[in-house]
């Protein structure tokens, strides 16, 4: 059975004990996707030889080894895995190494628990994590189930010389049950009720409230829930496959929207969540995913906390219901036969498990995609699949026939009872280049999945979803329901707010109702302008009170900040969870204006008041804009319009505007610089890649539309 796709190694412990060590170390080195560091094939080799000499009492016992096991809707992998009597052992080993430390035993026991929750031939089984510090002096002597009597014992510690008499220990504590079921390498991903009632738990507490609030009076995401989940139910009832597709202002609720369904779909009005009824909220957006997650855990953390429960705890079960699209798909790649033949995408039965109902499918029957405008192209896809993917897959498809769109109804196609997608799309929101818009989501449904019914949102036919075209191409499918309870049409940002997109809209499409609406909202949302970053900062530091959160906010083609004071927040994900929930009196918070964020970690969240800091990237020049890029050392290049390429990047960068423009709740400063007009001795401009005239043409149209300058 070919199992490399799930790890790098994997056999009987008999065959292992037998197996030279060298050998075994060239199979780890060839099946390794990616680069191995020195210090991992260090370990291995290690690893190797510690396990053959404590594994040889259990020779003849048919158990298993498995070496890097891939946990792959979550991105992490086990350093050795054994199934023996029954009992799956998680090894992580710290070779070299005396001290035990906390943080070494909370990523063993995490991999534990991790299985327990998401593995579903783990769920029944006693699942043993062991920290194997090799160096360390004694070993756990107390085994014992967890106080949560869900069959996880108590991380244990040992060093390489106790590790077979531990080992005998718990074998000798917990009597042989049935062997692991040869398929567990393969095992489905299956969520257990648990995780998602505590999801239900951290509604309950309004515990998103602290990303979106409900300010509107006549907000529509509580109709739009109720449709999906008839949408759901008929298909449900009818054995049907059905795809939604909702729109919605910026700040609308989309993210709550594909939330709450999650949950709601899974509880349905009972005590106990129904089963096998699941619902997955996935995101693309790696930020997003991260912020969403440490604030539902940080709340749930600080609820729970008196109860000996960790904040670990805390983000794994947030971490069930909400997750990184990637991994999802990659999920369902390691599925397919690979190469592709013949341009069509097979299920290999040899590395996946056929289910009942789920048919080769995940477990969920319902799959929600935020920001689905965003998914790849087909050509982007491909070229990925081609060198190799990242987020730790880095699986190789070559020849990968379809865009991102197509895969993802077709890992849904392959439920057998039912399945519905809701799609969540944001307007004019696609911000890197390989994005398809909703063009992928209808060319798939009219081409291939012709069995699909569509319910749509009319507002879907506006010129910024699929360049205006859905309604030519939709006009065959036979599938098609409109309905407006599919569009979200009332910002939840803050009632103050509601007309901000429009006025965004007219600001950067330069249509001269942009002063008549800015008219409207400036007394209850102000917008001011700038050209000093001292200025700004004073006025948002004025404007905040309580927590309410404040930043600065730039485009990531942006260049010349840093004369104003400004550093750019590096790209982690972890980078822009402690900007948007540190408080204030820790330097990493947003609130510091330090480190402003781009468009790529503010998508999807929002502040209370923001510095929009607007450099020469784009500049208004004679009623139009113009878009330029720093070379990084001397000079900005002007992008002209005049390949599929320009004009990709083009839209991109009017569009990271259009997402920077709509993240303050209740007010935002424009910072447009001075520039620098100093000459040298000799008359030559002091700083040539800030010249006065990159600047002054914007500023001076943001002043012609009304907005005041401080």
């Amino acid at each position: 059975m070919n199992h490399n796709t799930r790890c790098v190694y994997y056999c009987d412990i008999d065959s292992f004990l037998k197996r030279e060590q060298s050998s075994i170390f060239g199979v780890l080195c060839d099946n390794y996707h990616g680069e191995t560091l020195t210090t991992s094939r260090e370990a291995w080799v290690e690893e190797i030889n510690i396990l053959q000499k404590t594994l040889a009492p259990w020779g003849d016992m048919n158990g298993r080894i498995i070496f890097e096991y891939d946990i792959p809707r979550l991105g992490k992998r086990i350093d050795v895995v054994l199934l023996l009597q029954g009992i799956v052992f998680c090894l992580e080993f710290k070779v070299g190494q005396a001290a035990i430390l906390e943080s070494d035993i909370d990523q063993v026991l995490d991999y534990a628990l991790d299985l327990k929750n998401f593995h579903k031939y783990s769920e029944d089984r006693i699942i043993v994590p062991i920290l194997v510090a090799t160096k360390h002096d004694g070993s756990s002597t107390l085994i014992q189930k967890s106080v949560y009597d869900d069959g996880v014992v108590n991380p244990l510690v040992t060093g390489e010389q106790d590790l077979q008499k531990l080992i005998q220990g718990i074998l000798q504590q917990f009597p042989e049950e049935d062997p692991v079921n040869d398929n567990w390498i393969i095992s489905p991903y299956a969520p257990t009720p648990t995780i998602i009632e505590a999801a239900r738990t951290l509604y309950e507490s309004h515990s998103v409230e602290d990303i979106v609030r409900h300010e509107a009076d006549d907000v529509t995401t509580d109709q739009t829930i109720a449709y999906i989940l008839d949408v759901i139910r008929k298909s449900k009832e009818n054995g049907e496959k059905s795809i939604c597709f909702v729109t919605g202002v910026p700040g609308a609720g989309k993210t709550l929207v594909g939330l709450d369904i999650a949950v709601k779909q899974t509880y349905q009005n009972s005590d106990k969540p129904v089963e096998d009824e699941g619902a997955v909220y996935l995101s693309g957006n790696g930020p997003l995913v991260a912020v969403l997650t440490e604030a539902l855990a940080r709340d749930d953390y600080e609820k729970h906390k008196g109860e000996g429960k960790k904040k670990t705890d805390s983000r794994r079960e947030v971490g069930k219901f909400i997750q990184i699209i990637h991994r999802y798909r990659d999920n369902m790649l390691q599925k397919i036969k690979n190469p592709v033949e013949n341009g069509r995408l097979e299920i290999d039965p040899e590395k996946a498990v056929k289910l009942e109902a789920a048919g080769y499918g995940e477990v969920e029957h319902v799959a929600i995609f935020d920001e689905a405008q965003r998914s790849w192209t087909h050509k982007r896809l491909a070229d990925y699949l081609k060198r190799g993917g990242t987020y730790g897959n880095k699986l190789k498809v070559p020849n990968f026939p379809v865009s991102e769109a197509a895969f993802l109804i077709w890992s849904l196609d392959q439920r057998e009872d039912w399945a519905t997608i809701v799609c969540l799309v944001g307007g004019g929101q696609e911000i890197h280049t390989g994005e398809a818009g909703i063009y992928e989501w209808i060319k798939a449904l009219n081409e291939i999945y012709t069995h699909w019914k569509v319910y749509i949102s009319p507002k879907l036919t506006a010129p910024e979803y699929a360049e205006g075209k859905v309604n030519e191409l939709l006009k065959d499918n036979t599938n098609v329901i409109y309905s407006d309870n599919l569009h979200l049409g009332v910002s939840l940002r803050s009632f103050r707010a509601e007309k901000l997109s429009s006025f965004v809209h007219a600001l950067l499409e330069i249509d001269e109702s942009a002063l008549d609406v800015f008219a409207e909202i400036k007394d209850r949302y102000p917008v001011v302008l700038t050209r000093n970053m001292e200025k700004a900062k004073a006025w948002l530091h004025e404007k905040v009170r309580g927590t309410e959160r404040t930043g600065v906010l730039i485009t990531k083609e942006s260049a010349r900040y840093k004369p104003l004071g400004i550093h750019v927040l590096p790209s982690g994900d972890q980078d822009a969870v402690h900007w948007f929930l540190e408080d204030k009196i820790d330097t990493r918070s947003s609130n510091y204006l330090e480190d402003a964020a781009t468009e790529i970690q503010v998508q999807g969240l929002e502040l209370d008041y923001t510095c929009l800091l607007w450099d020469a990237d784009m500049r208004y020049d004679n009623g139009e804009w113009r878009f330029y890029s720093f070379n990084g050392k001397t000079e900005w290049k002007e992008i002209i319009d005049n390949s599929e390429n320009n004009h990709e990047r083009i839209k991109y960068m009017l569009n990271a505007y259009r997402v920077l423009l709509t993240r303050a709740r209740s007010g935002m400063v424009i910072c447009v610089p001075e520039g620098n007009n100093h000459k040298t001795v000799s008359g030559f401009p002091e700083d040539s890649t800030r010249l006065p005239e990159y600047y002054d043409g914007t500023y001076q149209y943001l002043k012609s539309i009304g907005i005041k300058e401080i």
